[in-house]
């Protein structure tokens, strides 16, 4: 259990330096990721692979955002 908190709190504060703009996501994804895998006995791998899901959740609501703001014209 000591191994896991350490490794947890590694991973987190290695993603807290990260840059906002490459984590965006990453940090949620992580956190929900490392706990549903430390429940499988693999949390690590749980964390990275959160953090690789959020960010690609994070990039397409931002690219679907970007398309409505895009398509909505000039209405004034």
């Amino acid at each position: 259990m000591t191994r896991i908190l350490i490794r947890t709190a590694l991973i987190l504060t290695a993603l807290a330096l990260a840059s906002a703009a490459e984590a965006k996501g990453c940090l949620k994804g992580a956190v929900v990721g490392g706990v549903a895998g430390h429940m499988a006995g693999h949390g690590v791998a749980g964390a990275a692979a959160g953090c690789a899901i959020g960010h690609h959740r994070a990039n397409k609501k931002d690219k679907a955002a970007q398309g409505n703001g895009q398509t909505s014209g000039d209405a004034h």
